[in-house]
């Protein structure tokens, strides 16, 4: 059962503070349900874990009626996609430009997608918490974050990013990864969504960018725990700026060796293959390190991504985004450290 009371103030900070809701504003709050054939494939725990996110954007709905009633609030459901970044149907794409400010609490990621990127060009301010829980939402949690403070340091980093010629990412779990970084400009996700077509994740907190298509060179360790259902270590190799092997992982290497098919040429498997983000944390607040949404905001980590770079000034469009978080990592641009073991020197 989703505890409303416990939500409720972070949720009403969410409009107030993150998007700066106006009275007469429509807000549309929307999210996705198992299909059969989610039903099907996923375990009792996921399947649990994915009602429960649906439950808790119906609560939000409810949370926002009550407490901004000059603001029309609709909830909307709509079947899942199967896969972060796939694209949603024709109708459901037209429905999200039909509002002032859209919250989308979805278990698949609509933020690379052609359909958000729509809603943004039409004005609509986005905020896409895919995998997000209601206990994000408390007082301590990464939704309660000092969200001036992030933006600052937010964009230091991501000057610094736009400014760099190359980056090395390294691990004491064995990640060491080359890339280029020339000519990509750093992108802020600060969680203040208050202007028109300003969109980004909540809970927020990364600096980020597309690294060079083509350019990535070593390896990426995913750790054990580091990723929702990852049991033991899973390493990608990357080389011309592409996955060419996963080795390990268990379950979940097997699902990302199908998923991206090293060795074969062929569409969509190419695509989703590219190097495609490098981030960095910047929200104190967030801990969790089994929830990408969450884990990739944690302070002074890394992540890295797979898959389509289209939405945030790269060249490769794919059916998928599927982001890896880095704990304790040691980040040079140019050859200078930004941050060493895991905690930020600059």
């Amino acid at each position: 059962m989703i505890d409303t009371e416990k939500i409720k103030q972070g949720a009403v900070n969410m409009f107030k503070v993150n998007m700066g809701l106006k009275a007469g504003e429509k807000v549309l709050v929307v999210t996705d349900a198992p299909t059969m054939d989610d039903w099907k494939k996923k375990t009792i725990e996921q399947l649990t874990d994915f009602v429960q996110r649906t439950l808790l954007a119906k609560a939000v709905s409810e949370i926002a009626s009550e407490n901004f009633p000059e603001s029309p609030v609709e909830f909307y459901v709509y079947p899942s996609v199967g896969r972060h970044g796939a694209e949603l149907t024709a109708e459901v794409a037209e429905k999200l430009k039909t509002v002032d400010v859209l919250i989308a609490i979805t278990s698949y990621s609509l933020t690379h997608t052609e359909a958000r990127e729509s809603a943004t060009k039409a004005g609509v301010r986005v905020a896409s918490m895919p995998l997000f829980l209601a206990d994000m939402f408390h007082p301590r949690g990464p939704m309660a974050a000092d969200y001036m403070k992030v933006k600052e340091e937010t964009e230091k980093l991501a000057k610094l990013i736009t400014e760099a010629e190359e980056a090395v990412v390294k691990t004491p779990a064995g990640t060491d990864i080359t890339f280029s970084l020339k000519g990509r400009s750093g992108g802020v996700d600060a969680g203040i969504f208050a202007e028109r077509g300003a969109w980004g994740n909540l809970p927020s907190g990364e600096a980020y960018t597309a690294p060079l298509e083509g350019t990535a060179e070593g390896k990426v360790v995913v750790e054990k725990g580091w990723y929702a259902g990852l049991t033991e270590n899973m390493t990608l190799a990357f080389r011309n700026g592409e996955v060419v092997e996963v080795i390990g992982g268990s379950k979940v290497g097997d699902e990302f060796r199908e998923l991206l098919k090293p060795g074969v040429d062929e569409e969509p498997y190419k695509s989703r293959r590219n190097f495609a983000e490098l981030g960095i944390g910047t929200n104190p607040n967030a801990k969790r390190p089994d929830n990408v949404l969450e884990a990739e905001k944690i302070r002074e980590t890394v992540h890295i991504a797979v898959g389509d770079n289209s939405h945030m000034g790269g060249k490769v469009k794919a059916d998928l985004h599927q982001d890896f978080v880095l704990p304790n990592p040691d980040l040079y641009f140019d050859g200078k450290p930004i941050i060493k073991g895991g905690k930020t020197v600059i």
